[in-house]
C-alpha cells in the first residue's frame, strides 16, 4: 500500500522529543527517515529510572518516539563520517535537527552548506529560541518555554504556583509545527524546484498554542490569570465535583444551559439573573459552581454522564491513563498500536490520530537499535567498509 510520503527520505538529527515526535510523524507517513546519531545515541535512550528499561540496552521514552526510524551512528567530528553525513544529505529531501544555533555551522553541516550540496533539500531547525533574536544562543527545553511563554501563568488553581502543563507542550507542538512546515515545504519545492530553511522554536510553538490567553489581552489589557479547569469565554465549562469524584461539563448555548439545569433538577437556575446569560455566568462563576456541585453532589459520575448525554449536554468523565487505555472507544480508534521488536519483544505503542482513507499511516519499523542499520545504509551510498 502507497504512503503519502513514499519516496521521502529524511535525514534526522534530532534528539529526545521535539525533533524526534517531528521525523516519528514523517516516519508514519511513509517517510525513510535515517536517524544520524552520535556514538553515545540518542538521550532518549537513557533517560528515565529502571523501571523505565526495556530488554536491551533501551528504554520506554526512546520507544514512544523513534518508530518508523533507521539508526545509523556518525561522529560529525570526525571527516571520515562527515564524509558519510555529506554523501547521505546528498540523497535527502528534508534535513532535520535541534542543535542550538550555530553548532551545526561549527561542524560545517549549516544550511549554507548544504543547501549548496543540495539545492532540492529541505532543512529543519528546531530550537530553543529560534535562529535569530536576543535569545537565539540560550538553550531550550519544554519547561522553559512554558515559562517564558506564558503558559506557566495561565495553568493551575487562581492564587496558586506557576504550574507547568502536564504534557510537555512546548516540545509536542513544536514537533507538530515542524512537521506541518516540512509538509508545506515540499509542496512549494514541487513548484519551485528548491529546497528551503523551516525554522522554528520551543518558545514560538509554545506561544502559539495561547490563542484565548492573547486574545483576552490584547481585548482587554487585563493580564490572563490561571482558571484551574475553567474556560476563559465560556460558563460552565469545566470540571465540577459529583458524589464520587468529578465531571467535565460544557453548556455554551442557551439551549444548553437549560437543559443542564433541567437535568440537574434546578430548573429555577435558568431563570436566575446571576445566570441569565453566558456573560452573567462569567461574572458570577463561583457561585455557579456551587450551585451546580450542590446538585451534581447527589449522584456519581457515570449516571450525570449518561445523563447529560441523554438530553445532549456535552458531558464526559475525567480518567487516568489505565481508565483512557480501557476505555473501548479507545480501542475501536485504534489508539494502541503493538510492535514486535528485535530485542525488547512486543511492545505498545500509541495509535495514529490520523486517519487517511486511502493512504493510512502504519508501523513499518520498530524502533531501531543503536546503529542497527550504519552498515546497510551507508552500503545504500556505495560505501563500503565505513561502518
Amino acid at each position: 500500500m502507497i504512503l503519502p510520503l513514499d519516496g521521502v527520505r529524511v535525514v534526522d538529527l534530532t534528539q529526545v522529543m521535539g525533533g524526534p515526535f517531528c521525523t516519528m510523524q514523517l516516519g508514519d507517513l511513509g517517510a525513510d527517515v535515517i536517524k544520524v546519531e552520535p556514538p553515545t545515541g540518542d538521550l532518549a535512550r537513557s533517560m528515565g529510572g529502571a523501571e523505565l528499561r526495556m530488554r536491551g540496552d533501551d528504554n520506554a521514552p526512546f520507544f514512544a518516539l523513534n518508530r518508523n526510524k533507521r539508526s545509523i551512528v556518525l561522529d560529525l567530528t570526525q571527516d571520515r563520517d562527515r564524509a558519510s553525513f555529506m554523501a547521505l544529505a546528498r540523497t535527502a529531501d528534508v534535513l532535520v535537527e535541534s542543535f542550538r544555533p550555530g553548532v551545526m555551522k561549527r561542524l560545517g553541516v549549516d544550511y549554507e552548506t548544504m543547501a549548496a550540496l543540495n539545492p532540492r533539500l529541505i532543512y529543519v531547525s528546531i530550537s530553543g529560541f529560534g535562529q535569530t533574536g536576543p535569545y537565539a544562543e540560550r538553550p531550550g527545553f519544554d519547561l522553559i518555554a512554558q515559562g517564558m511563554s506564558g503558559i506557566m501563568s495561565v495553568t493551575g488553581e487562581p492564587g496558586g504556583p506557576p504550574m507547568k502543563c502536564g504534557v510537555p507542550i512546548a516540545d509536542l507542538s513544536v514537533g507538530l509545527i515542524a512537521t506541518n512546515g516540512v509538509l508545506a515545504a515540499l509542496i512549494a519545492r514541487g513548484k519551485t524546484g528548491r529546497g528551503q530553511h523551516v525554522d522554528t522554536s520551543l518558545f514560538e510553538a509554545a506561544l502559539a498554542m495561547s490563542v484565548w490567553e492573547t486574545t483576552e489581552y490584547w481585548a482587554t489589557d487585563a493580564v490572563p490569570h490561571a482558571m484551574g479547569s475553567a474556560h476563559r469565554l465560556n460558563a460552565p465549562y469545566q470540571a465540577f465535583r459529583t458524589s464520587d469524584g468529578y465531571i467535565n461539563l460544557a453548556a455554551l448555548s442557551p439551549a444548553q444551559w437549560q437543559k443542564l439545569c433541567a437535568t440537574l433538577g434546578r430548573d429555577e437556575l435558568a431563570t436566575d439573573a446571576r445566570f441569565a446569560t453566558n456573560a452573567a455566568r462569567m461574572e458570577n462563576r463561583p457561585a455557579l459552581v456551587r450551585e451546580i456541585e450542590s446538585a451534581l453532589a447527589k449522584r456519581p459520575t457515570a449516571e450525570w454522564v449518561e445523563a447529560m448525554q441523554a438530553v445532549g449536554v456535552p458531558a464526559g468523565p475525567i480518567y487516568d491513563f489505565a481508565q483512557v487505555f480501557a476505555d473501548p472507544h479507545t480501542h475501536a480508534r485504534c489508539m494502541i498500536e503493538e510492535i514486535d521488536h528485535p530485542v525488547a519483544g512486543r511492545v505498545r505503542t500509541l495509535g495514529f490520530p490520523l486517519k487517511m482513507s486511502a493512504t493510512p499511516p502504519r508501523v513499518r519499523r520498530p524502533p531501531p537499535l543503536l546503529g542497527e542499520h550504519t552498515a546497510e545504509v551507508l552500503r545504500e551510498l556505495g560505501i563500503e567498509g565505513a561502518a
